[in-house]
């Protein structure tokens, strides 16, 4: 086993309690599924790295995302966030170890990622030009269009921050998680914030 990365040892130690145990979690079987593999921190995160490119967890305030570099040709095994793939989310939000895969089959996952990179296998090429149109929901554009100020944001959005607004309210599973966001996105749209404004630095 390659020896542990500092940096990934206090992005773990830095990361909310529910959270370490997860990273802790997944950074054991990366190893031990991988033995080649090797830590780093990229985009100000764990990535791991093997032969190139390979995995990589975050840790948020409320949930965990763990993916592989390589996700389109291991999408068959990766249980994504239900319903429509999300490669953003290829285990889910992860809240607890119990959200995970069992530890043979996450494993086994890892493995076959590892033998991708072995066989030199490339990553399928990047999408080329604009994501399609996301279309806003009626009680979104309801919601907007209450505040002069919200409709003035979205409207002056570039598609791609829009597109993160919508996304986020469609995927909400229930109906009060949809409402919260809904009222949210328009109070931050209110005070001239993108989605992910929390990050931008």
């Amino acid at each position: 086993m390659a020896a542990p990365n500092r940096r990934v040892d206090a992005y773990i130690r830095k990361s909310p309690p529910f959270a370490q145990p997860i990273l802790v979690h997944l950074r054991k079987l990366v190893h031990e599924a991988c033995p080649g593999v090797e830590e780093t921190i990229k985009w100000s995160n764990p990535a791991f790295d093997y032969k190139g490119p390979f995995c990589g967890f975050a840790a948020f305030k409320q949930h965990v995302t763990f993916g592989f570099w390589k996700w389109e040709l291991l999408k068959d095994q990766l249980p994504g966030s239900g319903g429509t793939f999300n490669p953003a989310n290829q285990f889910g939000r992860l809240t607890s170890i119990d959200d995970l895969p069992g530890d043979r089959e996450l494993k086994s996952i890892i493995r076959a990622a590892a033998k991708l990179n072995d066989d030199g296998v490339k990553a399928p090429p990047m999408r080329k030009g604009p994501r399609p149109a996301l279309k806003a929901p009626a009680d979104l554009v309801k919601a907007i269009g209450k505040n002069k100020t919200a409709k003035a944001t979205f409207d002056n959005f570039p598609p791609g921050q829009q597109r993160e607004y919508i996304a986020w309210v469609l995927e909400a599973k229930q109906q009060d998680t949809r409402d919260r966001r809904i009222a949210t996105a328009v109070e931050w749209m209110a005070e001239g914030k993108v989605r992910n404004w929390k990050y931008v630095k």
